[in-house]
């Protein structure tokens, strides 16, 4: 549970280094659930071996979201202007034509960058694309008017045996409410320019989900 604390934490202030937190919210922990009450200077989270071993997969997540976010983004952004812009094309003619500028566009923008990314990497990549686009990969990837297909089909190969089916579900999955909520601290302190998910998630309703199954 201590570990849990340190979740919501991060997700509500701004200042952390090596297990400290320190928030400027007026707080108190009561069993384990944080209370706005009274100023609070620090949070020392225990160093029980498993939870150490949590937090330096959390920081490794962390690094990895700051790396992937922005193709996320960027990818949620295109398919919105791509839509809207082939719905304005008036004939097949220009729409075909402005979509093999699209997929020129995304090969070389994304496919240089992209390719050193590890496996993993990838894994959230598919999970954060899903979360701004709402549609996952391998939807994009079938839709040929998404103009991601040949994207994928040249670069599935080096992000190893990744499932394009792969959805965020950060009511289900700890690493998503993990993600959510890195994310949700990133946009706080400007580390990442906000973007809300597809479909709209309710961070307290989420935090209290995963606080009664982790209790």
């Amino acid at each position: 549970m201590k570990l849990f604390t340190y979740i919501l934490c991060l997700a509500s202030c701004p200042v952390m280094a090596q297990g400290t937190i320190r928030i400027s919210q007026s707080v108190e922990i009561q069993n384990d659930s944080i209370m706005y009450k009274y100023q609070m200077n620090e949070l020392i989270i225990g160093k029980h071996q498993t939870e150490e071993t949590e937090l330096m997969k959390i920081k490794r997540l962390e690094s990895r979201i700051l790396r992937v976010y922005p193709y996320a983004k960027a990818a949620a952004e295109n398919l919105e202007t791509l839509n809207y812009n082939m719905s304005v094309l008036e004939s097949k003619r220009d729409q075909r034509k402005y979509f093999k500028l699209v997929e020129k566009y995304l090969e070389e923008e994304f496919k240089p960058r992209l390719k050193n990314l590890s496996r993993k990497d990838g894994q959230i990549l598919i999970k954060l694309i899903h979360r701004q686009t709402g549609v996952t990969t391998f939807d994009l990837v079938k839709d040929l008017k998404s103009g991601w297909s040949a994207f994928w089909s040249n670069n599935t190969a080096k992000l190893f045996d990744l499932n394009l089916r792969q959805e965020y579900l950060p009511y289900e999955d700890i690493e998503d409410f993990y993600i959510e909520t890195i994310l949700l601290e990133k946009f706080r302190t400007y580390r990442l320019p906000r973007q809300e998910a597809a479909k709209p998630i309710n961070y307290e309703e989420l935090a209290e989900v995963w606080k009664n199954r982790l209790q």
